[in-house]
């Protein structure tokens, strides 16, 4: 099973639920924003990772904070009010995308932008920690985890909202227009995935 995968089904039951009350939201919702929340992040991670800088910097932030224990206490995790670094994640991962990703979700899943982003700040901490317990089990080094995260992206783009979440995310990137949003990753490796 894809990491993708098996975190969207740890989030469902007790913990969607827990999720739901706190962004203030019906489960219903909240599970359709996490299925286009869950590929646009995993895939803002994975176009990081194509750079060496962002490999190393995802590698090294996941070493030093992320070590999969966040996933022992899902529901703790999610009733708490306290989400941890997620805010500092996002604005490593997604830069200052945030808002365009944030607006894209709720278009997909009907919350709205505030209840998107606190979604996301949860999202964040725990893809960094499955992340994180793949690297410690499997003793990844920096190009492994990149080539997970390719793996990762394309499982989502074969799901019909991940693909669409995916594409959505491209377009956000892409901020020059010229169709690759590599070339406009640079700006964003700056001390990226650190704890705040």
């Amino acid at each position: 099973m894809s990491l993708l995968n098996e975190l969207s089904s740890q989030l469902s039951g007790p913990a969607l639920q827990a999720l739901s009350q706190q962004i203030g939201a019906d489960p219903q919702s909240t599970q359709s924003a996490i299925s286009a929340a869950l590929p646009m992040l995993m895939g803002a991670m994975a176009r990081n990772a194509t750079q060496d800088q962002g490999a190393q910097a995802l590698s090294n932030a996941l070493a030093r904070d992320h070590d999969g224990s966040i996933l022992d206490d899902l529901q703790g995790f999610l009733g708490s009010t306290d989400n941890g670094p997620g805010a500092g994640i996002l604005r490593h991962v997604l830069g200052s995308n945030q808002p365009q990703v944030a607006q894209g979700v709720s278009q997909m899943s009907g919350l709205n932008t505030t209840q998107v982003i606190q979604l996301l700040q949860n999202l964040a901490p725990l893809i960094m920690g499955m992340l994180g317990r793949q690297q410690r089990s499997q003793g990844l080094d920096a190009g492994s985890l990149a080539s997970i995260l390719m793996q990762e992206r394309q499982v989502a783009a074969q799901q019909s909202q991940g693909g669409a979440a995916l594409s959505m995310l491209n377009s956000f990137l892409d901020q020059d227009g010229d169709g690759s949003a590599l070339d406009d990753i640079g700006g964003m490796l700056g001390g990226l995935f650190g704890k705040k």
